[in-house]
């Protein structure tokens, strides 16, 4: 199943949050050889961890890490824009209506279906939260992953060669594309909407009232302004050129 949990409410979920980061240093360090931080536990975290981000995680039967993904504003601090602008010729996207995906990982056993899960989770974030688009980088290997489970960017710069390249994508989400990847996840509309309104229930039962942060209680309150029409078409956007989406009820 997927669940959408913030940063601060991973507490809750120890054994899944665990694996999560183990499957990160598993992916990045071990098999993809990247720099990258793992710490006595084994797990991979860097400072964007620190910011609170929102994490698509596919759990397990047993509990553990299948697949997840991590979104932040892009109207905050964001990894394309602080550690690769040189694939945007050195500008920025920022903008509340763009939200970056990064740490795209999967667990060794996992299937293609849970890949396009995650895709599917994407664009329930993109309905439900009023975002238009995602960016993100990743290397040469993703590019016949994202094409096989229909979820294909936009390239909006890139940078290297052969396998050694990476690239800056803009993904949207269309109708024809999510009827795609719900055809590839093997996931039902119905069940992926279930999943979504559940986990942050779950998140506003479980958060403490003496918490300094934002209550998933009001999270949940901006989640629904945010997706409401009027409330996005009012919003000021701040983006590097040429990236500019079109805004529509």
């Amino acid at each position: 199943m997927l669940r959408y949990i913030y940063a601060d409410s991973l507490i809750n979920y120890p054994k899944l949050a665990h694996s999560m980061f183990r499957d990160r240093a598993n992916q990045f360090l071990t098999r993809l050889g990247w720099d990258v931080e793992v710490n006595a536990k084994g797990e991979e975290r860097d400072d964007y961890d620190q910011l609170n981000p929102l994490y698509v995680i596919w759990q397990m039967p047993d509990g553990t890490h299948g697949g997840a993904m991590r979104f932040l504003p892009t109207v905050e601090r964001t990894m394309v824009n602080e550690c690769f602008q040189s694939l945007l010729g050195g500008g920025a996207v920022k903008s509340p209506l763009i939200w970056e995906c990064t740490r795209f990982c999967l667990n060794r056993e996992a299937s293609g279906r849970i890949a396009a899960a995650l895709m599917l989770a994407g664009g329930e974030i993109m309905e439900n939260f009023g975002i238009e688009h995602f960016v993100g980088v990743f290397d040469a290997r993703m590019v016949r992953i994202y094409r096989k489970i229909g979820a294909t960017p936009e390239i909006l710069g890139s940078q290297g060669r052969g396998a050694e390249q990476i690239h800056v994508g803009l993904w949207h989400f269309s109708k024809e594309q999510k009827q795609r990847v719900i055809s590839a996840s093997g996931v039902t509309s119905r069940e992926s909407k279930n999943w979504f309104r559940s986990s942050f229930l779950n998140q506003c039962k479980k958060s403490s009232p003496n918490s300094k942060s934002l209550h998933h209680s009001e999270k949940v309150h901006l989640l629904h302004q945010a997706a409401d029409p009027e409330s996005r078409k009012k919003r000021d956007t701040n983006l590097h050129p040429g990236l500019a989406p079109e805004v529509s009820a």
